[in-house]
């Protein structure tokens, strides 16, 4: 659907939920993801909860559904304020955010989900000429969420290196494409959202992804084998991505409490995607038959040795292909606040509520909101 024709429509025959009644502004928030998913069922759904709470009862949220607003329509949809608040993901728009994009060129060096979506959250946050080009885009940002470590969801056993030639593989980003390059399988740029059908038809053998893309698109009944990896995770999101539009509309008690809203929910929805929703995955793979492969030692040390090599190829990239002179640096950064983080959430046992507690503490509460996003 096309977005001219979506800004047409009665926003009413597109709401999917509605937070508490009563609000003085309701904002139009969007997940682009479908119900099973956690962006949709955690992220969005917990938001809305939170949001009226953090700001006492000032704001709500209108959901609109994906299809109304997908993935690769968010961009446009904000700029055209058909959805105020969205899920965004910078990977699609490289050029763009160049800076966000760097970091997500490290997604295969990372390992825990917490550790990775709070050293997202403060790189984006404290990095100014990352804050530079969401406001050059039009957009505000509000903290990142992570998956669990991907996998290689198939359609044919993957047990060895030589299995992955030829295979044909959805990637997810860039860092995937490389990884499924090295080792002779063919990467295919297609939609998350299109990865059913892609299996389905035969147009690829599989994914590089979270298992809990088995529930949450509905992999469980075309996928046959599962092999786990070290393939890092996804760690380049925007959860919150806002229109620079709305955002200047708030006060600054509102933007505070969009910001506490949404810090909590990328905990929750971190947990979900990264901890429980994969345990739940697993299960309902065994019980559909899909064979479960713990992938061989010679077949992880292949990996991890490609792997290592990934941070200096993220800074060559970025200076290459982004202009980023000082990538290298930015490079250290990243890694850096990553360490610092795992530890973190190695202390507090990737609980969410303590995670978000201590993302609040040293980062948000370290933000002047009269001029963060402007």
């Amino acid at each position: 659907m096309k977005l001219t024709r979506i800004a047409g429509l009665t926003l009413a025959a597109s709401v999917i939920a509605f937070s508490a009644a009563a609000q003085d502004r309701v904002l139009r928030i969007a997940p682009a993801a479908p119900p099973a998913h956690p962006a949709n069922g955690v992220l969005y759904t917990n938001f809305a909860e939170y949001l009226p709470e953090e700001s006492d009862g000032r704001l709500g949220t209108q959901m609109l559904g994906p299809e109304v607003v997908n993935l690769g329509q968010m961009k446009d949809a904000l700029l055209s304020q058909v959805a105020e608040v969205g899920n965004f993901l910078p990977l699609y728009f490289p050029a763009e955010l160049p800076y966000m994009s760097l970091a997500g060129e490290l997604s295969l060096t990372s390992g825990n989900s917490q550790a990775a979506a709070a050293a997202m959250t403060q790189f984006m946050v404290e990095c100014e000429p990352c804050q530079q080009e969401m406001t050059d885009f039009g957009f505000v940002y509000l903290g990142s969420g992570a998956s669990d470590v991907y996998e290689i969801l198939s359609t044919r056993p993957v047990l060895s290196v030589e299995d992955l030639n030829g295979l044909r593989l959805r990637s997810g980003g860039a860092p995937w494409a490389r990884f499924a390059e090295h080792f002779g399988a063919v990467p295919a740029q297609i939609s998350v959202n299109d990865t059913f059908e892609a299996v389905s038809q035969g147009v690829v053998d599989g994914s590089m992804a979270s298992i809990a893309d088995l529930i949450s698109f509905r992999l469980v009944d075309v996928i046959t084998d599962v092999t786990f990896l070290p393939l890092g995770l996804y760690q380049a999101t925007s959860n919150f991505h806002t229109s620079g539009v709305t955002w200047a509309s708030l006060s600054l008690e509102d933007r505070e409490a969009m910001a506490r809203a949404a810090n909590r929910a990328n905990a929750d929805f971190t947990d979900r995607w990264g901890r429980s929703m994969p345990e739940e995955a697993e299960a309902a793979a065994r019980e559909a038959g899909i064979n479960l492969h713990e992938a061989s030692p010679e077949f992880v040390a292949a990996v991890q040795d490609f792997v290592a090599t990934e941070a200096e190829t993220a800074a060559e990239v970025s200076v290459e292909r982004y202009g980023i002179e000082d990538a290298a640096d930015r490079v250290a950064r990243f890694q850096e606040l990553y360490s610092y983080w795992e530890g973190v959430a190695n202390e507090v046992n990737n609980e969410p509520e303590a995670m978000a507690q201590r993302v609040y503490d040293e980062v948000w509460a370290n933000v002047d909101f009269s001029t963060y996003g402007q």
